[in-house]
């Protein structure tokens, strides 16, 4: 699993001894976007939602996709807009606008839409793919998220997709059960200072925790019964 860290950290000295890691940089707080390009191993630029919708704010679409211009080449990816807690067609819509290449693009399946949404944003094509909780799964790691994630994985494996799986704001499940490519956290960003702690110390620890190459299909309680949530 490649562990992005999310910025900005601060103060500057401290995010200068995080050089050589993988980083998230958000629209909504992009100020060590251009250092981490130079300095980073790779940047995932996050679309920012998740900051406009815990704040009751817009996003500037279009100002996303201008400054996406100059940042996008392997091994950099980005994250296509999305609406947290919309509908189905809401996503697809804004993924019908998205201009970048898909090889170098995200996009994102919210945990609480269909299971069948899920399989159908990846057979769009675009290099990957990306959990966000939503719902009453907002939660990552609640009883319901683990049975939802146990789902999606079960239909992913079922179908025969070997798809590069994103975990957004999902750190912590390094060691868990899931098989996630990669995941996010702003965990070293907002508690290395209160710790009293070196950031790049803290993201080292969680670098060495991997998550499993492969899943087994699992029967969920649900499913045990014949009954399929959301599908």
């Amino acid at each position: 699993m490649i562990h992005y860290h999310g910025t900005p950290i601060t103060p500057r000295s401290k995010l200068l001894s995080m050089a050589g890691k993988h980083f998230c940089v958000s629209f909504a707080d992009k100020r060590d976007g251009d250092w981490c390009l130079t300095h980073g191993q790779s940047v995932m630029w996050d679309n920012g939602a998740f900051t406009a919708f815990t704040k009751g704010k817009k996003t500037d679409w279009k100002g996303y996709y201008e400054w996406l211009e100059a940042r996008l080449s392997h091994p950099h990816w980005a994250i296509v807009p999305d609406v947290i807690d919309g509908e189905p067609q809401d996503n697809l819509d804004l993924i019908s606008q998205w201009p970048h290449p898909k090889e170098y693009s995200a996009v994102v399946w919210h945990m609480a839409e269909p299971l069948n949404h899920l399989l159908h944003l990846i057979d769009l094509g675009f290099g990957k793919v990306c959990f966000g909780s939503s719902g009453e799964y907002w939660q990552i790691g609640s009883s319901q998220w683990e049975r939802r994630a146990d789902q999606a994985w079960n239909a992913l494996t079922k179908r025969g997709y070997k798809t590069w799986v994103h975990m957004l704001r999902g750190l912590s499940l390094g060691g868990d059960r899931w098989p996630f490519a990669s995941a996010d956290s702003a965990n070293v960003a907002r508690h290395h200072n209160e710790l009293n702690m070196c950031p790049e110390r803290m993201a080292r620890r969680i670098d060495a925790v991997q998550c499993p190459a492969k899943w087994t299909v699992k029967e969920t309680q649900k499913e045990f019964f014949g009954m399929v949530v959301n599908e």
